[in-house]
């Protein structure tokens, strides 16, 4: 009796501790510029932000998430994030917005979420079989057919099939046709690059005047976008946002132009300079996942950098984050957002020369050479009459 008795108690104690330790707030340093003194807070639990971080004589005061907003752990946050955008074009909500978690959208069966939007999953061609079937956040993954399995078909659902005998008319039906699949060339392709977005934005006059975009959509040379999709871009984004995604839309639709060709010569080899600079900094996956997680917004998460840091080449890793960074939190600047991140990054040691290395990349992206890449093409090509316009908006 007394040992089931000791028993009982021990699996009590046990329990009582577990219990205390999923409600007693976990601490966050912090320094209080009022005392000199490095303060140890409690953090927020899911749902709120700290409104007031502790003092010698208060506790953290914390606030519930602003509608549209969430925290899903304790955090120590001064705002809460943002909920995704809704959901678009052959998409549907997999999990809706609470204070306690984030929007999630899916796309419908048969895509997977690729940049911005839903694309087809691949099918494998004849030759090659399937050895990962698509998900709503994955490509298909293809794979040539080993010796005794062939494929005669596209598929992006049949995996390669064992042949019955080795007659020829079998092996026959074993197409070796097409390269080996180039998974990592598909995941690491960047919808606008970092010296694309650089452009764009730079062609954003500071103070927009109400005919603006109007102005700048009737100069632009080469195939008309639709008023449809200039509606779409009106009704999705902000006005400073508007031009960035006109000229995106507009360099994508008209890829054979004389003055897209040129534009993106020039590009080329700013994309080029600024690969160079990014490849010698030699960032481990642990500080790219260190400088993913300084952002602000919405964060890429875990998988996707590691997922990133798996099939891209070093020197593509850091703008294929700060693209799929920029594709969660609509209407922000990638550029910037580095720029907050490293301002963060002192705090937990991260090295000077990687820290200066990424400063000087953004430098360069907000530098001579795109303004003299602005100039080009706004003065020379399309002329005086959008330089007015922005002229006057300045």
């Amino acid at each position: 009796m007394n040992k089931f008795l000791c028993c009982t108690l021990v699996l009590l104690d046990i329990s009582v501790k577990s219990t205390l330790q999923e409600t007693v707030p976990p601490k966050h340093p912090f320094y209080d510029r009022k005392s000199g003194r490095q303060l140890m807070c409690d953090q927020c639990p899911a749902g709120t932000y700290v409104q007031k971080p502790c003092t010698e004589t208060s506790k953290t005061v914390c606030a519930p998430c602003p509608k549209g907003h969430y925290e899903d752990d304790w955090n120590f946050d001064d705002e809460c994030f943002y909920c995704s955008a809704v959901c678009q074009e052959l998409q549907f909500v997999r999990q809706e917005c609470s204070s306690t978690q984030k929007r999630i959208c899916e796309c419908v069966e048969g895509r997977y979420f690729e940049l911005e939007y839903c694309a087809k999953h691949t099918k494998c061609p004849p030759g090659f079989g399937v050895v990962e079937k698509g998900t709503p956040w994955t490509d298909t993954v293809c794979e040539r057919c080993p010796e005794g399995y062939f494929s005669n078909e596209s598929s992006s659902t049949a995996a390669c099939q064992k042949l019955e005998s080795q007659s020829r008319d079998a092996k026959e039906d074993n197409v070796w046709q097409g390269e080996k699949n180039s998974k990592s060339d598909q995941q690491c392709v960047i919808d606008v690059t970092l010296c694309e977005e650089a452009f764009f934005r730079f062609a954003v006059p500071t103070k927009l005047t109400p005919d603006w975009f109007s102005s700048l959509t009737d100069s632009l040379p080469g195939k008309n976008i639709t008023a449809e999709a200039l509606e779409k871009i009106k009704q999705r984004h902000s006005p400073q946002e508007q031009t960035f995604q006109l000229l995106k839309l507009w360099k994508q639709q008209n890829k054979d132009h004389s003055m897209v060709m040129k534009i993106v010569q020039d590009i080329d080899l700013c994309e080029n300079s600024v690969l160079k600079q990014i490849g010698h900094l030699n960032v481990t996956p642990e500080q790219l996942k260190m400088l993913m997680e300084n952002l602000p917004g919405e964060k890429v998460s875990k998988e996707e950098n590691e997922r990133i840091v798996k099939v891209c080449k070093s020197a593509e890793q850091i703008p294929k984050l700060l693209n799929l960074w920029r594709i969660k939190n609509r209407d922000q600047d990638s550029i910037k957002g580095l720029m907050y991140g490293l301002k963060h990054l002192k705090a937990y040691h991260f090295p000077k020369t990687t820290i200066q290395g990424l400063r000087k990349m953004v430098k360069f992206l907000r530098s001579v050479t795109m303004q003299k890449l602005y100039q080009k093409f706004f003065l020379e090509m399309l002329g005086n009459q959008v330089h007015l316009v922005k002229g006057k908006s300045a």
